[in-house]
């Protein structure tokens, strides 16, 4: 009379992926064993290389440089100790930070309105914000708009504000 092995399922939910494995014993742990050998250690990387803000940082980050007044974003630094991208880039954020903290209804900023707060005429405005957006700090929206990338928040965060924060003295 032969034995025969007891069979088992174990259901694994890790991130975005679900698994069930089923056999015998030692099939599923080695079936187990691969899975978390394998597949966990990147979802580990993965998601160490996924840009992400904290916006309470990017807040504080901010401090000084831009304010909220009368439901809009306003830059706290004079434009002149700023280069036109820097002005830009911080009105796109200011924007975006707005945003995400549910102080504005949109994160997209017309081109006129970027013109109006850079202060120069059309060319120059048009011409900075082609060179944000080919940096992949902007992108341009589907109705003329523009508004700050992920990747754009990331480099504020990282190398901008920092530079901005000693040019002006912050």
């Amino acid at each position: 009379m032969t034995v025969k092995e007891a069979q088992m399922a174990v259901h694994v939910k890790y991130g975005g992926v679900e698994q069930i494995f089923s056999g015998g014993v030692e099939e599923v742990w080695i079936a187990l064993n691969r899975f978390f050998a394998e597949l966990v250690p990147a979802f580990e990387v993965s998601r160490s290389l996924v840009l992400s803000v904290d916006l309470q940082r990017l807040a504080k980050d901010c401090k000084g440089l831009i304010g909220f007044a009368d439901n809009a974003p306003h830059l706290l630094v004079s434009k002149e100790k700023l280069t036109d991208n820097e002005t830009l880039a911080l009105h796109l954020l200011a924007a975006h930070l707005g945003f995400k903290l549910g102080m504005l209804k949109t994160d997209v900023l017309t081109r006129e309105e970027l013109q109006a707060k850079l202060g120069k005429n059309p060319k120059i405005t048009s011409t900075r914000l082609g060179e944000l957006v080919k940096n992949e700090i902007a992108e341009k929206t589907s109705d003329g708009g523009y508004r700050i990338t992920g990747f754009g928040v990331a480099q504020m965060q990282r190398e901008w504000l920092p530079k901005i924060r000693a040019k002006v003295g912050l």
